[in-house]
């Protein structure tokens, strides 16, 4: 509990902070780069703080030249600010439409292009898709919770098809990712953070003439990804 609130505290300090110094930097220049550099160092150290300790598997043989979409599986709270930092480059998530309501975290996830989604509106979730497919096109990553919910046992979720849609429009290589370890860290339901180890595994790259069709693709993101979970846990 101790190493939870010295992450969230860390966080309540830092947030004001960076928008103070850089939302001024944003407006004038336009450029996002510094407050986003800031944001994910603050993600990253508040998870350190945390007692998380973090592997990468398969991270280094990635193309940063390139744009992809990254398809993870969803366990936990930390997971955002564990995954997300580590993306090379910079990326756009999908976010619950109502955070954008909060006064400096919404201003700030409009600044970088985050793309909102109203989760129980089908209408709303076509727009989504088609904002996230703009970004996409500008070549920031999109990463993407493919089961949409966090899983309360470690196990996968069917997966939504919005994803898989915009991965068709854009023409661009999916990424699996297998995050193993939050489940323990910080389960579903629990507040507090236990001190531990997260895997994280970024599985080759499925390039676009490899898809097949969305469902086949669906498949073989599926596969990969629990490929990845510990035994326990695959379905």
């Amino acid at each position: 509990m101790i190493r939870t609130i010295l992450m969230l505290s860390f966080w309540a300090v830092v947030l004001p902070i960076a928008a103070l110094i850089f939302f001024p930097w944003v407006f004038i220049t336009g450029d996002i780069r510094p407050l986003y550099r800031v944001g994910m160092w603050g993600a990253w150290t508040g998870v350190r703080l945390a007692g998380v300790r973090v592997k990468t598997l398969g991270l280094d043989e990635l193309d940063r030249t390139r744009t992809y979409i990254f398809m993870s599986n969803h366990v936990s709270n930390i997971d955002p600010p564990i995954l997300i930092p580590l993306i090379p480059g910079r990326t756009s998530v999908l976010v619950k439409q109502e955070l954008f309501s909060y006064p400096i975290l919404g201003t700030a996830m409009r600044m970088a292009s985050l793309v909102p989604v109203d989760r129980g509106n089908r209408d709303a979730g076509i727009a989504a898709v088609r904002a996230a497919e703009e970004v996409v096109k500008q070549g920031i990553h999109m990463t993407i919770y493919v089961e949409g919910h966090r899983s309360f046992d470690g196990k996968l979720l069917p997966f939504k098809k919005g994803p898989f849609y915009l991965a068709e429009q854009c023409g661009v290589p999916v990424v699996p990712v297998t995050i193993v370890g939050t489940h323990y860290v910080m389960p579903k339901k629990r507040f507090s953070i236990k001190p531990g180890l997260v895997t994280l595994l970024f599985h080759k790259p499925i390039e676009p003439a490899e898809f097949g069709g969305r469902e086949e693709l669906t498949e073989k993101v599926r596969a990969l990804i629990n490929s990845g979970l510990p035994e326990e846990y695959q379905s």
